[in-house]
């Protein structure tokens, strides 16, 4: 009797510096959906992952420690072959406004646009926590919402 394998849709999620909402995006495809996508998140700069993110998610019972910041150039933990992706999906307009022109993913761009650390407006830490929570809820509402049916990202193409 053989055994049918099917072929895991490989996401790519996009931001500028994958400090940020890439991570969380990555990290949430993996917690809930690891058994249809083959996931990763990168920037263009490189960067280090925002503590306070890992730390809010920690207090909030996800632990994401393991995460590492990877840039585009990374491939140690990135495919070596852009046309790995069946899709990239940016997480900022700014980044997607930059590059979507360039890219060489041309047919499987999707932007999905997640509120910046820089819109925070926190004038505290309790303010900041919960702007934290805020961004980290709707990530994780955007992949629970889109995520689920891999044939589901095909109408959101956005380039």
């Amino acid at each position: 009797m053989s055994k049918t394998v099917s072929k895991k849709t490989c996401v790519l999620f996009l931001d500028q510096s994958n400090e940020f909402v890439s991570q969380l995006a990555e990290y949430f495809t993996n917690q809930m959906f690891e058994d249809k996508y083959e996931v990763y998140s990168a920037g263009f700069d490189h960067d280090i992952i925002d503590c306070d993110m890992i730390s809010v998610m920690y207090q909030n019972g996800e632990d994401m420690r393991r995460q590492v910041a990877k840039d585009l150039k990374d491939e140690e933990k990135l495919p070596k072959d852009d046309s790995h992706y069946d899709y990239v999906i940016y997480l900022q307009k700014p980044v997607f406004d930059k590059y979507a022109d360039k890219s060489p993913w041309k047919g499987k761009q999707i932007l999905v646009p997640m509120r910046l650390r820089s819109e925070y407006t926190a004038t505290d830490d309790v303010e900041l926590f919960d702007d934290y929570v805020k961004t980290i809820e709707e990530v994780k509402s955007w992949v629970a919402a889109n995520m689920k049916d891999p044939e589901n990202l095909k109408s959101l193409v956005s380039a």
